[in-house]
């Protein structure tokens, strides 16, 4: 019932719009510019007696309202008489069609397009249908046209980069985070953040890169904790484990109930390298790799991403890297044979493939 209610006023308004100028019998006419121009210099007489402007100021706005003021004379002597209105019969037939077709016509269209007797969404439904209807790759995508459009938003690319981390897009999220640090500004925060992108990006190495960032990091903050963990496992790749177990001890010691990265440090801590030198175990990490609950999610993250979508040659890579490093060769084998089928349709990328696989000696 309020729906046709308000479809009712809304046509009504549309009548009243059409009706109301056909009723107005005469043409509304302007105020006359000749006394205008007259007032205004009788107003300069005045504005002179009483001393607010100079006798100069005076005279040159008499000069220039008298000119507008001959100018407006002719030109109302020029002036044709204005067309006569419609004849009364015209008016009357443009009156019956708006108050009569125009409400018959709506009505017949809203019938024929419309839909009067759908039921009302509920707004949580309502709230509810962008998220379903939208996928993450989508909302991505949205926010890289933005950025692509408006380069110098940092706010965007802070938002953006944390996202890269978790799809496994490391070298993008390496990417978006010197945009941070180049337009929001550096914190430690912010600089860790860089160094850990590094680091996934490079398989779980600490590199030169990566290492510089957290040294940046900790000028700004000594107590930075991803600063410090990430230079613990900087040192034990370096072959110091004594130097690496004091950082990592000094952060369990110094680390406030709770802290939920207790179990990751407690984790590289406690960690053995294999038997024998540096080589892994199947399935186990290689000595200096990054605690393996860590580069176990990444890994899978990244597995699972390439299961969705397996035209990425760089997330093969990136994935067949990752499990040479952790001396996981059926896992890397099973993912080139399953690279192989998703790009069997682009002979180029399964061209770059073979060289990938050679390169790693994943079949070797």
């Amino acid at each position: 019932m309020t729906l046709w209610l308000i479809l009712i006023l809304m046509t009504a308004a549309a009548i009243f719009a059409v009706l109301w100028p056909l009723a107005q019998r005469k043409p509304l006419r302007r105020g006359s510019e000749v006394a205008v121009y007259r007032d205004q210099l009788d107003e300069i007489v005045r504005d002179r007696a009483a001393g607010l402007i100079g006798e100069p100021e005076a005279e040159a706005a008499r000069i220039e309202v008298s000119r507008r003021l001959i100018a407006a004379a002719d030109a109302a002597a020029a002036e044709k008489p204005a067309p006569e209105t419609p004849s009364l019969w015209r008016r009357r037939a443009t009156a019956v069609a708006g108050l009569v077709l125009m409400p018959i016509g709506a009505v017949l269209l809203y019938l024929a397009i419309g839909s009067p007797d759908l039921p009302g969404e509920p707004l949580a439904a309502r709230l509810q249908a962008p998220a379903q209807n939208h996928s993450i790759e989508n909302m991505i995508a949205e926010v890289e046209d933005h950025l692509a459009q408006h380069p110098d938003d940092g706010r965007g690319w802070e938002v953006l980069a944390p996202v890269y981390m978790r799809l496994g897009r490391f070298n993008d999220a390496v990417r978006a985070y010197r945009n941070v640090l180049s337009l929001n500004g550096s914190t430690a925060a912010r600089e860790a953040d860089l160094g850990e992108a590094l680091v996934f990006a490079a398989n779980g190495v600490v590199t030169a890169e990566a290492k510089t960032q957290f040294d940046r990091a900790l000028k700004l903050d000594g107590e930075d904790v991803m600063a410090l963990f990430y230079l613990g496992m900087a040192a034990d790749q370096d072959g110091r484990r004594a130097d690496a177990e004091a950082i990592w001890r000094d952060l369990l010691a110094k680390a406030p109930p709770g802290a939920p990265w207790v179990a990751m440090v407690d984790h590289a801590l406690n960690r053995k390298a294999p038997q024998g030198g540096t080589t892994a175990a199947p399935g186990e990490p290689a000595a200096g790799a990054p605690p393996q609950p860590d580069i176990n999610a990444m890994v899978a993250r990244l597995a699972d991403r390439l299961k969705q979508d397996g035209s990425d040659v760089a997330g093969w890579e990136r994935l067949l890297r990752a499990y040479m490093v952790l001396g996981d060769r059926a896992k890397a084998h099973a993912a080139a044979a399953d690279a192989r089928r998703a790009l069997a349709s682009d002979p180029d990328k399964l061209r770059r493939l073979d060289e990938i696989i050679r390169d790693l000696k994943v079949e070797g």
